[in-house]
């Protein structure tokens, strides 16, 4: 690859990609805008990772422009700990999310989740009492299980949802306790559990109750984590291969940089 040719690639490339991470900072600072107080921390590594792919790629940017040695070698450096960083993330996501999965009951169609078929990380984490308070303090102010009644009317309607992990896990009590149920926010808890399950005594009608200090609840949140893993992971493999092509050709930059201030210094 000449001269001209590596670096005019990898100027319009991190031209581009400066563009990317700027709409990254908007993005983030508009999701930072419209979330409540549990949603908008997710924010800050999303602003965090476009600042950072907006300084490499200024640096790319600028050293393939003005032929600078030294830029060249610094956004290198920096691209290959990025690459780095993400091999290791994504290897260690897919390792992680690698177990657990849903279990189907006789007459629902959604799925319960046991808490013991997920990862040890997860089940660590899920059982810290910090991490768990925080959560559940999000849980409670979703409003997700209250909805449950607004949506489905009728107990049929109910039973054939497609609950999602969490509403599955944290609004309602497991199958297994064998609770009457009255409609999809409130169970006839009069009746002695069949389940030796902890979980069936730890379930309440009570809004702020409910579900979201069982197994099945932290089971629900670690299906959820697990399903949003895998798509960082895919994106992120996705994005090695991309950062991958932009350091190949950043390398040749650099070789071609490198040599032009050899010329120059000969030809003085």
């Amino acid at each position: 690859m000449s001269t001209s040719t590596s670096t005019f690639v990898i100027r319009w490339i991190n031209f581009l990609t400066m563009i990317l991470a700027l709409a990254v900072i908007g993005f983030g600072v508009w999701m930072s805008s419209h979330q409540d107080e549990c949603k908008r921390s997710l924010t800050i590594p999303v602003m965090g990772l476009g600042a950072l792919i907006l300084l490499i790629s200024f640096i790319g940017f600028l050293g393939a422009c003005k032929h600078i040695s030294l830029l060249l070698w610094t956004y290198l450096v920096l691209l290959f700990i990025v690459l780095v960083a993400i091999m290791v993330f994504t290897v260690l996501a897919f390792i992680i999310t690698n177990t657990g999965s849903g279990h189907t009951s006789p007459g629902l169609r959604y799925k319960e989740y046991h808490l013991e078929d997920y990862s040890s990380w997860f089940i660590k984490q899920l059982n810290n009492t910090d991490n768990w308070s925080h959560l559940r303090s999000c849980l409670v102010k979703s409003e997700d299980c209250n909805d449950l009644s607004k949506r489905y009317k009728f107990l049929k309607e109910y039973r054939h949802a497609e609950l999602s992990p969490i509403e599955a896990g944290c609004c309602r009590p497991p199958s297994e306790c064998g609770y009457p149920m009255v409609n999809a926010s409130y169970y006839d808890l009069s009746y002695k559990p069949v389940s030796t399950n902890k979980d069936c005594k730890l379930y309440k009608n009570d809004k702020s109750i409910k579900c979201y200090d069982c197994n099945s609840c932290k089971a629900g949140v670690a299906q959820y984590m697990k399903t949003e893993w895998r798509v960082v992971a895919i994106f992120n493999l996705i994005l090695f291969v991309i950062l991958s092509f932009v350091y190949f050709v950043g390398c040749c930059a650099r070789r071609n940089a490198g040599r032009s201030d050899q010329l120059k210094v000969r030809g003085r």
